[in-house]
């Protein structure tokens, strides 16, 4: 009787610790690969600065899965009401990895600027329980 729960518990654990584990060293990997872009800059404004003359669209996506440890903490968060901050810091890798994507696709261009940043996100899947997936999606106009 005592197995059955050892088990399962054991598995939560496990997937815990491994996701914290993988979550902090993609904050790692994000915050080197933002250290070797900061020649570029990135401006949400839709003017171009003068000494322009050359654009290209630019853009960078990635899609997100909601693991089931985060799902349970945000339903016991969303019972009891405040923050979810479980779901922020997904989605604060999610955007980080698109914007990044996005430099690095503008960097092909030799671009120093991105104007126009803009970012979506939307619903990929859902299942019937409500685990689903999501993508964020950052685009703009790299200027050189």
């Amino acid at each position: 009787m005592i197995f059955s729960f050892i088990i399962p518990i054991s598995l939560v654990l496990l997937g815990f610790i491994v996701g914290r584990i993988n979550e902090a060293r993609h904050f790692a990997d994000l915050q080197q690969r933002e250290a070797s872009f900061q020649h570029v800059v990135l401006s949400d404004l839709k003017t171009i600065p003068e000494g322009m003359n050359r654009s290209q669209f630019v853009s960078g996506s990635v899609v997100i899965s909601i693991d089931y440890y985060k799902r349970i903490i945000a339903s016991i968060r969303m019972f009891f009401g405040g923050e979810v901050a479980s779901y922020q810091s997904l989605l604060t890798r999610a955007r980080r990895e698109a914007i990044l994507r996005m430099i690095d696709e503008a960097d092909d261009y030799d671009s120093k600027y991105i104007a126009n940043i803009r970012i979506e996100t939307s619903k990929v899947f859902e299942n019937d329980d409500g685990i689903g997936s999501l993508e964020v999606y950052a685009y703009g106009t790299a200027l050189s």
